[in-house]
Formats: C-alpha cells, sequence, structure tokens
C-alpha cells in the first residue's frame, strides 16, 4: 500500500474510532531524548476489523507492518508542497524526520500507529503537536484541517505546547489563546469532534534519568524507580482543557 494512501487511511480510521493516545518523552542526562505520539485504535478493530478491511480493498487484508518517514512522504507529494506557501512549507519542514510506524491486523484485531522523532533539547519541541496538524495541508491545499487526529485536530487545541528541562525540573506548559477558543465555540465543527473523541484518552508518559522528587499535577502516577510520570485524562480533557496538563516537575538532587 503506498506511504501516503496507508497514512491517509490510518487517520481516518483513528478519527472514527475510540482510541488511546500516549505523548511519550524520554529524555537522557543531557537534555537530548526521544519523542512520540502512540495511538491504539485496536478497540474498533477487534469489532469491525472484516468490513473495515473490505473497505479498503483486498491489499489491506494482508497484515500491515509499514515505516516510513514524513520526509519520504513528502518527496512523494513534492508538487503540492510547491503551491503552498513559504510558511506552510517551513512548518512542514520541522516534521519531516518524523518517523511513522504503522501495524494493522484484522486477524489479530490490531491497530496501532506510533509518529517519534528525537530531539536534541526539550525546546525543539514547542508546538510539535500542532506542527502535526500541517500534514492535513498536503490533503486540502493549505486549508484548515477536519477530523484526522493526527491531523487538523490533533494538536489543534487552541494552545501553545512548551516544554523546558534544565536537569533540576521539567515542565509542560500549554497557554490557551482565548482568541481560538472564542472563535470555536462558534464552530458547530467542534460538537462533532467531542462527540467522535468523546471515548479516547490521553496519556502522557514522560521517563527521565533522575528520581523525581515530586509533581505539581496530583493526577499523576510514579514507576517503581520514580523516573517516570504517567497521566490520563478522557481526551475531551486534551481538546477543551490542555491547562488541566500542565505540570512542574522537580528532582532529586
Amino acid at each position: 500500500m503506498k506511504l501516503y494512501k496507508l497514512l491517509t487511511f490510518s487517520f481516518l480510521f483513528a478519527a472514527l474510532t475510540s482510541c488511546t493516545f500516549t505523548e511519550n518523552i524520554y529524555v537522557n542526562d543531557n537534555g537530548a531524548g526521544k519523542f512520540s505520539v502512540d495511538m491504539d485504535g485496536s478497540s474498533l478493530m477487534a469489532m469491525a476489523g472484516d468490513q473495515i478491511g473490505n473497505q479498503m480493498g483486498a491489499e489491506a487484508k494482508k497484515d500491515i507492518d509499514s515505516t516510513f518517514t514524513f520526509k519520504q512522504l513528502f518527496a512523494a507529494k513534492k508538487d503540492s508542497i510547491a503551491k503552498l506557501s513559504p510558511e506552510s512549507q517551513k512548518e512542514l519542514k520541522k516534521i519531516e524526520n518524523f518517523v511513522v510506524h504503522t501495524k494493522m491486523s484484522s486477524e489479530k484485531k490490531e491497530f496501532l500507529m506510533t509518529l517519534s522523532t528525537d530531539f536534541k533539547n526539550v525546546n525543539e519541541l514547542q508546538d510539535i503537536l500542532q506542527t502535526l496538524s500541517t500534514f492535513q495541508k498536503l490533503e486540502q491545499g493549505g486549508s484548515a484541517a477536519a477530523a484526522s487526529p493526527f491531523g487538523g485536530n490533533f494538536g489543534n487545541n487552541n494552545s501553545k505546547l512548551s516544554y523546558s528541562y534544565n536537569g533540576k525540573k521539567f515542565t509542560r506548559t500549554a497557554v490557551i489563546d482565548q482568541q481560538k477558543v472564542a472563535e470555536k465555540a462558534k464552530d458547530s465543527a467542534a460538537d462533532m469532534s467531542k462527540m467522535i473523541f468523546s471515548s479516547s484518552s490521553y496519556i502522557l508518559k514522560y521517563h527521565f534519568p533522575k528520581k523525581i522528587k515530586k509533581v505539581s499535577n496530583p493526577d499523576a502516577l510514579f514507576s517503581e524507580d520514580r523516573k517516570t510520570i504517567t497521566i490520563q485524562y478522557p481526551f475531551t480533557d486534551y481538546m477543551e482543557n490542555p491547562g488541566k496538563l500542565n505540570f512542574e516537575v522537580e528532582f532529586e538532587k
């Protein structure tokens, strides 16, 4: 299956089902690390795997285990990208090194998708989730997007997201854009998005090189070695109240 066709279908599939999204960050001693968003849509595959396979055609009835980068995808769509504004092309450049891994099996009732990238400093992840939404511009000529969780809706939660780490503290901060919130209130599509993702979950799972002394978010769970925290909310909280997922971590000396 062609890369673009597979990715487009994966986005659409995820938008129509109950999914679990997990935002993973692995931070090393030197501040570098890895960022990923994992999506598990196996619940719908368990209920309607055969029908989904029929809709995608005979090629998709085979198990899929595919890995590629956005850079490869952009190379295949270079003519469409050339028609975008310089600003949009610059945005796409930010995510060209993202690796996309998709596993799909009707027989095993499995649908998993991961988008990941390495970073030298967590500051590089400024608004990275919003930047992912620029993928939709390839499909709709630069217009605002619709129903893709890794496309227009995913990351488009009316906030600016930033991360910081200095060895002593780590912070995740989403600052809400009140103007965008007001505009969204007038958008009937927002109610559709809320309905689509009402049964989905959003999980933060952050792994650090040092033991955690304390974390400001009261919903955080610690791993046994106190180097990993996990915070889980309904996906609607991520979309409508992104500030709820803010927190600060302080490490032991």
